[in-house]
């Protein structure tokens, strides 16, 4: 949230509250609020966006990893079995 509250103040020129909400929506996957004014304005969104989406990935994955592993122990799955 907060790379992208800077991101949009610094690069696209505008003030805070509205920088905050439109990381806040992009974050949140809801889109921008509202037509970017500028070439600038679209390109750190997209760098936003994609920013966001691999963090929450990468989150997923961290948060997930425990659960995958003891089910596969749970099914008696082991890794030979995986690389058949």
């Amino acid at each position: 949230m907060i790379i992208g509250t800077l991101g949009y103040h610094h690069f696209v020129a505008i003030c805070w509250i509205d920088s905050v909400l439109k990381a806040s929506m992009i974050l949140t996957g809801m889109g921008p609020v509202s037509p970017m004014p500028d070439d600038g304005a679209k390109i750190i969104a997209s760098l936003y966006a994609l920013f966001s989406g691999l963090v929450f990935i990468a989150v997923m994955r961290v948060t997930l990893a425990p659960l995958i592993h003891r089910l596969l122990h749970q099914f008696h799955i082991d890794e030979k079995d995986l690389e058949r």
